[in-house]
């Protein structure tokens, strides 16, 4: 059984009690190093995961037959390895029977909590190894991005002020964690300061109007 598990925002009391059962069970811990880093107690066998998902995958396949649990950020199938591992195991078994998803607490959930915003119309997406189409993006008045190292505050910011718009933005650094930062600025603020390197991070992007 290949159990892929959400495991939250980062701290451990946004894990579920779902989560937590699944992970005590497991005979190996597949995860990257800094998910690994969050279960130093676990005392069963760990793979540590690399940029090689055809490599994964093939190795998940060889392994279904034990209790393999693979840790993901926030929500599994929020722009996760969850929608990776379920596509490749459908192809190969019509029951799916040997895929679980539990769900965790995404960190754009997280951040909206924190900051009292409501999330019934809110587009949800991720710049993660994508560009996303800013465009059609900013038609939108509500928007919850999850960034990467290539598109952040700043070039969210850069791509608000091209399109002539007034927005505001709310960027969440490390939540849920000790270093935790949530600020609120207008995109004009967010691309004076194009210096400052945000930490992992989800912005919020909402219309002044």
């Amino acid at each position: 059984m290949i159990t892929v598990v959400g495991i939250g925002p980062g701290a451990a009391a946004n894990q579920t009690r779902a989560a937590v059962d699944a992970i005590k069970q497991a005979e190996v811990l597949v995860g990257g190093t800094r998910h690994l880093a969050e279960f130093p107690h676990f005392s069963g066998e760990t793979h540590c995961l690399n940029a090689d998902m055809d490599g994964l995958m093939q190795w998940l396949e060889q392994n279904q037959h034990r209790h393999i649990v693979v840790l993901a950020s926030g929500d599994p199938l929020f722009y996760g390895i969850g929608k990776r591992i379920t596509a490749h195991f459908s192809g190969l078994q019509a029951d799916g029977q040997n895929i679980r998803i539990i769900s965790g607490i995404s960190s754009i959930q997280y951040l909206c909590a924190r900051i009292l915003l409501d999330m019934n119309d809110i587009y949800l997406t991720s710049s993660h190894g994508r560009k996303p189409d800013f465009d059609w993006l900013l038609q939108h008045e509500k928007i919850a991005m999850v960034t990467d190292d290539v598109i952040g505050p700043y070039q969210i910011a850069e791509e608000i002020l091209a399109r002539g718009q007034q927005r505001r933005m709310v960027i969440g650094e490390n939540l849920s964690q000790e270093n935790e930062r949530i600020v609120c600025l207008n995109a004009e603020q967010v691309a004076q300061r194009g210096d400052i390197n945000y930490g992992l991070n989800v912005v919020v992007v909402l219309n002044e109007r």
